[in-house]
C-alpha cells in the first residue's frame, strides 16, 4: 500500500438509505482459511439494489454490498499457502455465496447453495464496494486472463447465475435447433445470449417496450429476434429464462414456450405471480427457480468462459459514485453492465 492510498468502504445502514463512504484505518487482516483481496473493480447487480432498496431483509448490522469483484490476494489466512490454489498477487473473483457450514443435508449432497447457514458476499459479508475486502478462500475463483478487471467482474454473478439458469433448462434445449428465449436483456441475459449461441441455440429477447438500446444489443450479441416482452415470439420456444424480477413475465413466458418447455426464474427477488389459466402450463410445462450458485458453477462457467470469448458491455463508475450506479441501474439508464472502479 502507497503511502498516500486511501482505504474506504460504501456503507449502507440501513434500508433505503444512500451508501456513505467510510473510512478504513488499516487493510483487513484474514482470519485462518481466508484470504484478503485488494479490489480492482466491482460489478453492480440487480441484487445490490434489492438489498439497498429494502426487497430483501436488512441484516440487522451496516452492509457493504458488492458480490461481483476482482482484484489480487494481498494477504493469506491461517492454513492457506501456494499448494492451496492461491497465492499472494494472484488475480481472482468474489462471487455471491460467500461461506457455507460443508455438513447439512444441502451441503453434502451437491445443493450447496441451499445451504440453511449459508452467507452471502455483499450482504452478511461485507463486499466489494471498498477498497479491500477477506473472502473465505473455498469461494474464490480465478478469473481468465483475457479478460480485463471492468469486463471480469459481471462474470462473478451475471456471468455465474446466467450460467446456472442456462444450465437448468439443459433438458429442453437438446434439441437440433434449440430456440431460448431471454426476458430482460441486461447484465446476465448479454453474457447468456452469447454462451447460448456458443452452445447452438436460436436466441429470442424480450426486453422492456421501446427499449431499441437493449434490442440492438441483443441483435448484435447474435440474437436472431428481439421485441418487447409483451410481443408474442415469432415460433414457439423450448426454453424462457426470466432476468427481470417481474412476475408478469411468468405466464407470457409459460405462452411462448412448447409442451415440455421450461420457464426458469432467475433472480433472487421477483414481485408476485399473477395467477393463470392451468392450460398454460399443462402439457408438462414447467417453472422453476434459481438460487444462488455453487463452486462447480463457478468452476463450469470459467471455463466456459475461457473457451467462449464473451463481449463484455460494462458503463463504469468510480468507487464513490456507487448511488449513481445504482439508481441508474434502477431505472434503466443503461444496457449491459454497472462496474465500480477504485
Amino acid at each position: 500500500m502507497s503511502a498516500v492510498e486511501t482505504l474506504y468502504a460504501m456503507q449502507m445502514d440501513g434500508p433505503g438509505r444512500p451508501l456513505q463512504k467510510v473510512l478504513r484505518d488499516a487493510v483487513p487482516v484474514p482470519d485462518a482459511g481466508q484470504v484478503t483481496i485488494k479490489v480492482h473493480a466491482c460489478g453492480v447487480c440487480r441484487t445490490d439494489l434489492h438489498i439497498v432498496d429494502g426487497d430483501l431483509p436488512f441484516p440487522g448490522q451496516a452492509v457493504v454490498p458488492g458480490h461481483e469483484v476482482v482484484g489480487t490476494v494481498v494477504a493469506l489466512g491461517a492454513g492457506l499457502s501456494s499448494e492451496s490454489g492461491l497465492q499472494l498477487g494472484a488475480r481472482v473473483g468474489v462471487p455471491w455465496l460467500g461461506w457455507t457450514c460443508g455438513r447439512c443435508d444441502m451441503c453434502t449432497s451437491g445443493h450447496e447453495n441451499l445451504c440453511e447457514q449459508a452467507r452471502f458476499t455483499g450482504y452478511q459479508i461485507h463486499g466489494g464496494y471498498a477498497t479491500h475486502l477477506v473472502a473465505d478462500a473455498r469461494y474464490v475463483f480465478p478469473i481468465p486472463a483475457l479478460y480485463t478487471d471492468a469486463e471480469a467482474a459481471p462474470l462473478l454473478c451475471a456471468g455465474l447465475i446466467g450460467y446456472r439458469a442456462l444450465r437448468m433448462a439443459g433438458e429442453a434445449l437438446r434439441g437440433t435447433q434449440p430456440r431460448l428465449g431471454l426476458y430482460g436483456f441486461g447484465a446476465a441475459a448479454h453474457l447468456v445470449a452469447q454462451m447460448a449461441r456458443f452452445e447452438g441455440c436460436e436466441v429470442y429477447a424480450f426486453t422492456r417496450e421501446g427499449d431499441a438500446v437493449a434490442q440492438a444489443l441483443a441483435l448484435q450479441l447474435g440474437a436472431v429476434w428481439a421485441g418487447a416482452s409483451e410481443q408474442a415470439p415469432p415460433v414457439a420456444l423450448d426454453a424462457a429464462l426470466i432476468f427481470a424480477p417481474v412476475g408478469a413475465l411468468v405466464p407470457l413466458a409459460l405462452q411462448a414456450i412448447r409442451p415440455a418447455g421450461i420457464v426458469v426464474c432467475a433472480g433472487i427477488h421477483m414481485s408476485d405471480i399473477p395467477s393463470f389459466p392451468y392450460a398454460w402450463l399443462w402439457r408438462e410445462r414447467r417453472i422453476v427457480s434459481v438460487a444462488n450458485l455453487t463452486r462447480a458453477d463457478g468452476e463450469g462457467f470459467m471455463a466456459l468462459a475461457a473457451r467462449c470469448p464473451l463481449q463484455v458491455s460494462t458503463h463504469v463508475y468510480p468507487m464513490e459514485q456507487a448511488n449513481e450506479a445504482l439508481d441508474d441501474l434502477r431505472a434503466g439508464r443503461f444496457s449491459g453492465a454497472a462496474v465500480l472502479m477504485p
